[in-house]
Protein backbone atom coordinates (compact mmCIF):
# COMPACT_ATOMS: atom_id res chain seq x y z
CA UNK A 1 0.00 0.00 0.00
CA UNK A 2 1.62 3.71 -0.86
CA UNK A 3 2.30 5.45 2.05
CA UNK A 4 0.95 8.94 2.07
CA UNK A 5 2.96 12.16 1.50
CA UNK A 6 4.78 14.03 4.36
CA UNK A 7 4.10 17.74 4.64
CA UNK A 8 7.32 18.84 3.65
CA UNK A 9 6.35 16.35 0.50
CA UNK A 10 3.34 18.20 0.00
CA UNK A 11 5.03 21.85 0.51
CA UNK A 12 8.50 20.90 -1.92
CA UNK A 13 5.93 19.52 -4.68
CA UNK A 14 4.13 22.74 -4.59
CA UNK A 15 6.96 24.81 -5.01
CA UNK A 16 8.28 22.98 -7.95
CA UNK A 17 4.82 23.08 -9.91
CA UNK A 18 4.69 26.82 -9.27
CA UNK A 19 8.51 27.14 -11.22
CA UNK A 20 7.00 24.99 -13.85
CA UNK A 21 4.13 27.04 -14.31
CA UNK A 22 6.43 30.21 -14.76
CA UNK A 23 7.74 30.01 -17.83
CA UNK A 24 9.38 33.10 -18.73
CA UNK A 25 13.16 33.99 -18.87
CA UNK A 26 14.58 36.91 -17.59
CA UNK A 27 17.73 38.67 -19.19
CA UNK A 28 19.97 41.41 -18.03
CA UNK A 29 21.20 43.51 -20.78
CA UNK A 30 24.26 46.17 -20.71
CA UNK A 31 22.82 49.34 -22.40
CA UNK A 32 25.51 51.95 -23.34
CA UNK A 33 24.83 55.64 -22.99
CA UNK A 34 26.19 57.78 -25.21
CA UNK A 35 24.34 60.94 -23.96
CA UNK A 36 25.76 59.92 -19.95
CA UNK A 37 29.12 58.40 -21.75
CA UNK A 38 27.98 55.10 -19.36
CA UNK A 39 26.23 51.74 -19.05
CA UNK A 40 23.67 51.02 -17.57
CA UNK A 41 22.02 48.14 -16.84
CA UNK A 42 18.21 46.51 -18.00
CA UNK A 43 15.84 43.45 -16.54
CA UNK A 44 14.24 41.90 -19.29
CA UNK A 45 11.18 39.47 -18.99
CA UNK A 46 10.19 37.26 -22.01
CA UNK A 47 7.24 35.37 -21.80
CA UNK A 48 7.38 31.40 -22.48
CA UNK A 49 6.15 32.11 -25.97
CA UNK A 50 8.62 34.41 -27.04
CA UNK A 51 11.27 31.27 -27.70
CA UNK A 52 8.19 29.02 -28.94
CA UNK A 53 6.97 31.80 -31.70
CA UNK A 54 10.23 32.56 -33.76
CA UNK A 55 8.65 34.78 -35.95
CA UNK A 56 6.10 36.85 -33.58
CA UNK A 57 6.87 40.44 -32.80
CA UNK A 58 5.98 41.43 -29.01
CA UNK A 59 4.32 44.19 -27.44
CA UNK A 60 7.24 45.77 -24.52
CA UNK A 61 5.89 47.03 -21.12
CA UNK A 62 8.64 49.91 -19.99
CA UNK A 63 8.39 49.62 -15.72
CA UNK A 64 10.51 51.90 -14.00
CA UNK A 65 11.60 51.59 -10.66
CA UNK A 66 11.08 54.27 -7.66
CA UNK A 67 13.48 56.75 -5.92
CA UNK A 68 16.86 54.57 -4.36
CA UNK A 69 15.60 51.75 -5.72
CA UNK A 70 17.77 50.03 -9.44
CA UNK A 71 16.63 48.06 -12.13
CA UNK A 72 15.79 44.92 -10.66
CA UNK A 73 13.77 46.28 -7.95
CA UNK A 74 10.82 44.65 -9.74
CA UNK A 75 11.62 41.50 -9.80
CA UNK A 76 13.39 41.26 -6.23
CA UNK A 77 10.99 43.34 -3.85
CA UNK A 78 7.51 42.51 -4.74
CA UNK A 79 5.96 40.43 -2.26
CA UNK A 80 5.81 37.73 -5.32
CA UNK A 81 8.85 37.24 -6.96
CA UNK A 82 6.72 35.99 -9.87
CA UNK A 83 4.86 38.68 -10.27
CA UNK A 84 6.19 39.93 -13.64
CA UNK A 85 6.84 36.06 -15.06
CA UNK A 86 3.70 35.50 -14.62
CA UNK A 87 2.39 39.05 -15.85
CA UNK A 88 4.88 38.64 -19.42
CA UNK A 89 3.46 35.19 -19.70
CA UNK A 90 -0.34 35.51 -19.25
CA UNK A 91 -0.67 38.96 -21.41
CA UNK A 92 2.52 37.71 -23.77
CA UNK A 93 4.52 40.49 -24.14
CA UNK A 94 8.01 41.61 -23.00
CA UNK A 95 8.74 43.31 -19.71
CA UNK A 96 11.77 45.45 -19.27
CA UNK A 97 12.98 47.18 -15.84
CA UNK A 98 15.61 49.95 -16.41
CA UNK A 99 18.39 51.20 -14.23
CA UNK A 100 17.28 54.98 -14.13
CA UNK A 101 19.58 55.95 -10.92
CA UNK A 102 18.56 56.58 -7.13
CA UNK A 103 17.25 60.34 -7.91
CA UNK A 104 17.24 61.00 -11.57
CA UNK A 105 13.36 61.36 -11.76
CA UNK A 106 13.81 60.24 -15.44
CA UNK A 107 14.36 63.86 -16.67
CA UNK A 108 17.58 65.46 -18.85
CA UNK A 109 19.02 67.60 -16.14
CA UNK A 110 20.67 70.89 -17.63
CA UNK A 111 23.26 70.68 -15.08
CA UNK A 112 24.68 66.92 -14.41
CA UNK A 113 25.84 65.56 -17.87
CA UNK A 114 25.69 62.00 -16.09
CA UNK A 115 22.35 62.25 -15.61
CA UNK A 116 20.34 62.18 -18.58
CA UNK A 117 17.34 59.87 -18.05
CA UNK A 118 14.86 61.01 -20.36
CA UNK A 119 16.77 60.49 -23.56
CA UNK A 120 18.15 57.14 -22.38
CA UNK A 121 14.52 56.01 -21.60
CA UNK A 122 12.94 57.31 -24.86
CA UNK A 123 15.30 57.03 -27.09
CA UNK A 124 18.73 55.08 -26.34
CA UNK A 125 17.02 52.12 -24.19
CA UNK A 126 14.42 51.87 -27.15
CA UNK A 127 16.82 51.30 -29.77
CA UNK A 128 18.78 48.55 -27.89
CA UNK A 129 15.28 46.58 -26.65
CA UNK A 130 14.28 46.88 -30.62
CA UNK A 131 17.37 45.80 -31.95
CA UNK A 132 18.37 42.82 -29.33
CA UNK A 133 14.60 41.34 -29.34
CA UNK A 134 11.75 40.50 -31.57
CA UNK A 135 9.30 43.78 -30.69
CA UNK A 136 6.72 46.31 -32.28
CA UNK A 137 8.27 48.64 -33.63
CA UNK A 138 5.49 51.03 -33.13
CA UNK A 139 4.30 53.12 -30.69
CA UNK A 140 0.97 51.24 -30.74
CA UNK A 141 2.95 48.34 -29.15
CA UNK A 142 4.68 50.13 -26.54
CA UNK A 143 3.75 51.66 -22.99
CA UNK A 144 5.31 52.62 -20.08
CA UNK A 145 4.39 52.71 -16.62
CA UNK A 146 6.36 53.29 -13.11
CA UNK A 147 6.45 53.59 -9.13
CA UNK A 148 6.74 56.22 -7.39
CA UNK A 149 10.02 58.33 -9.00
CA UNK A 150 8.96 56.21 -11.70
CA UNK A 151 5.60 56.76 -11.83
CA UNK A 152 6.49 60.36 -12.78
CA UNK A 153 8.87 59.54 -15.45
CA UNK A 154 6.75 57.26 -17.32
CA UNK A 155 4.00 60.22 -17.28
CA UNK A 156 6.26 62.88 -18.04
CA UNK A 157 8.64 60.91 -20.41
CA UNK A 158 5.38 59.72 -22.17
CA UNK A 159 4.03 63.41 -22.55
CA UNK A 160 7.35 64.41 -23.74
CA UNK A 161 7.46 61.53 -26.31
CA UNK A 162 3.69 60.93 -27.28
CA UNK A 163 4.76 59.76 -30.27
CA UNK A 164 6.70 56.20 -29.09
CA UNK A 165 4.06 54.98 -26.89
CA UNK A 166 0.68 53.71 -27.21
CA UNK A 167 -0.45 54.17 -23.02
CA UNK A 168 1.25 55.32 -19.87
CA UNK A 169 0.72 54.41 -16.20
CA UNK A 170 1.49 55.96 -12.38
CA UNK A 171 1.35 53.83 -9.27
CA UNK A 172 2.02 56.20 -6.43
CA UNK A 173 3.71 58.53 -8.54
CA UNK A 174 5.16 61.98 -7.68
CA UNK A 175 3.09 64.35 -9.45
CA UNK A 176 4.48 67.25 -8.15
CA UNK A 177 8.20 67.35 -7.27
CA UNK A 178 7.63 70.45 -4.72
CA UNK A 179 8.42 68.55 -1.53
CA UNK A 180 6.92 70.94 0.12
CA UNK A 181 3.26 69.13 -1.00
CA UNK A 182 4.58 65.30 0.30
CA UNK A 183 3.31 64.54 3.33
CA UNK A 184 7.22 63.37 4.75
CA UNK A 185 9.37 64.40 7.55
CA UNK A 186 10.84 67.75 6.71
CA UNK A 187 14.87 66.14 6.47
CA UNK A 188 13.60 63.55 3.67
CA UNK A 189 11.46 66.84 2.14
CA UNK A 190 15.06 68.94 2.28
CA UNK A 191 17.22 66.68 1.27
CA UNK A 192 14.95 65.40 -2.30
CA UNK A 193 14.55 69.43 -2.81
CA UNK A 194 18.63 69.74 -2.54
CA UNK A 195 18.77 66.55 -4.80
CA UNK A 196 16.08 68.64 -7.84
CA UNK A 197 18.66 71.50 -7.30
CA UNK A 198 21.49 70.08 -8.00
CA UNK A 199 19.87 68.71 -11.24
CA UNK A 200 17.63 71.63 -12.54
CA UNK A 201 19.05 74.38 -10.22
CA UNK A 202 17.27 77.12 -7.87
CA UNK A 203 13.62 76.43 -7.17
CA UNK A 204 11.76 79.18 -7.58
CA UNK A 205 9.16 80.23 -5.54
CA UNK A 206 5.65 79.44 -5.36
CA UNK A 207 3.31 75.77 -5.46
CA UNK A 208 4.81 74.47 -8.49
CA UNK A 209 8.88 75.21 -8.38
CA UNK A 210 9.69 74.17 -11.52
CA UNK A 211 7.32 73.90 -14.26
CA UNK A 212 7.40 71.62 -17.32
CA UNK A 213 9.60 69.29 -15.31
CA UNK A 214 6.69 68.38 -13.32
CA UNK A 215 3.44 67.01 -14.02
CA UNK A 216 0.88 68.76 -12.39
CA UNK A 217 2.35 71.77 -14.66
CA UNK A 218 1.91 69.22 -17.87
CA UNK A 219 -2.02 68.90 -17.65
CA UNK A 220 -2.61 70.50 -21.24
CA UNK A 221 0.03 68.91 -22.73
CA UNK A 222 -1.39 65.27 -21.53
CA UNK A 223 -4.59 66.62 -22.90
CA UNK A 224 -3.23 67.53 -26.29
CA UNK A 225 -1.39 64.44 -26.67
CA UNK A 226 -4.66 62.13 -25.55
CA UNK A 227 -2.65 59.26 -24.87
CA UNK A 228 -4.68 56.65 -22.41
CA UNK A 229 -3.59 56.88 -19.38
CA UNK A 230 -3.55 55.12 -15.82
CA UNK A 231 -3.22 56.98 -11.88
CA UNK A 232 -3.31 55.44 -8.91
CA UNK A 233 -2.10 55.74 -5.76
CA UNK A 234 -3.13 54.25 -1.85
CA UNK A 235 -5.01 56.46 0.23
CA UNK A 236 -2.67 56.38 3.02
CA UNK A 237 0.18 57.62 0.71
CA UNK A 238 2.29 60.60 1.55
CA UNK A 239 1.85 61.48 -2.49
CA UNK A 240 -1.66 61.29 -1.88
CA UNK A 241 -2.35 65.12 -2.54
CA UNK A 242 0.36 65.61 -5.67
CA UNK A 243 -2.22 62.85 -7.22
CA UNK A 244 -5.70 64.21 -6.48
CA UNK A 245 -3.97 67.57 -7.87
CA UNK A 246 -3.38 66.58 -10.92
CA UNK A 247 -6.77 64.38 -11.34
CA UNK A 248 -8.74 67.26 -10.70
CA UNK A 249 -6.39 69.35 -13.52
CA UNK A 250 -7.25 66.43 -15.86
CA UNK A 251 -11.10 66.86 -15.07
CA UNK A 252 -11.30 70.53 -15.59
CA UNK A 253 -9.57 70.30 -19.06
CA UNK A 254 -11.58 67.14 -19.63
CA UNK A 255 -8.37 64.99 -20.37
CA UNK A 256 -9.77 61.08 -20.39
CA UNK A 257 -7.84 59.38 -17.89
CA UNK A 258 -8.52 56.43 -15.59
CA UNK A 259 -7.94 57.71 -12.21
CA UNK A 260 -7.97 55.11 -8.65
CA UNK A 261 -7.44 55.69 -5.23
CA UNK A 262 -7.40 52.31 -3.61
CA UNK A 263 -6.59 51.08 0.35
CA UNK A 264 -2.94 51.18 1.16
CA UNK A 265 0.80 52.82 1.48
CA UNK A 266 3.97 53.55 -0.21
CA UNK A 267 4.72 50.21 -0.48
CA UNK A 268 5.60 47.04 -1.58
CA UNK A 269 2.73 44.93 -1.07
CA UNK A 270 0.56 48.06 -2.79
CA UNK A 271 2.53 47.71 -5.86
CA UNK A 272 2.59 44.47 -6.34
CA UNK A 273 -1.16 44.63 -6.19
CA UNK A 274 -1.27 47.81 -8.46
CA UNK A 275 0.60 46.26 -11.36
CA UNK A 276 -2.14 43.59 -12.43
CA UNK A 277 -4.27 46.25 -12.92
CA UNK A 278 -2.25 47.98 -14.74
CA UNK A 279 -1.26 45.66 -17.53
CA UNK A 280 -5.39 45.09 -17.57
CA UNK A 281 -5.65 48.46 -18.73
CA UNK A 282 -2.69 47.89 -21.04
CA UNK A 283 -3.82 44.43 -21.92
CA UNK A 284 -7.37 46.35 -23.69
CA UNK A 285 -4.87 49.03 -25.62
CA UNK A 286 -2.91 46.60 -26.67
CA UNK A 287 -5.82 44.76 -28.48
CA UNK A 288 -7.34 47.67 -29.94
CA UNK A 289 -4.05 48.26 -31.79
CA UNK A 290 -3.95 44.45 -32.49
CA UNK A 291 -0.74 44.12 -31.37
CA UNK A 292 -2.01 41.39 -28.84
CA UNK A 293 -0.73 38.12 -29.08
CA UNK A 294 -3.65 35.56 -28.02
Amino acid sequence: MPRPFSKASILLIGCLLSLNAVAAKVDTLDVSSASMNRTLRAAVVLPETYRKAKKQSFPVLYLLHGGTGSFRDWLTKVPDKTLLHRMADQYNLIIVTPDGDPTSYYFDSPLVRTSQFETFISRELIEKIDNTYRTVRDKKGRVIAGLSMGGHGAMFISSRHPELYAAAGSMSGVMNINTASWKVPAEFAKSRAENFAKLLGPAKEGDVPYPGYTMVTLADKLKANNLPLILDIGVDDFLIETNRDLHRRLVENKTPHDYIERPGAHTWEYWGNALPYQLLFFSKILKANEVAIP
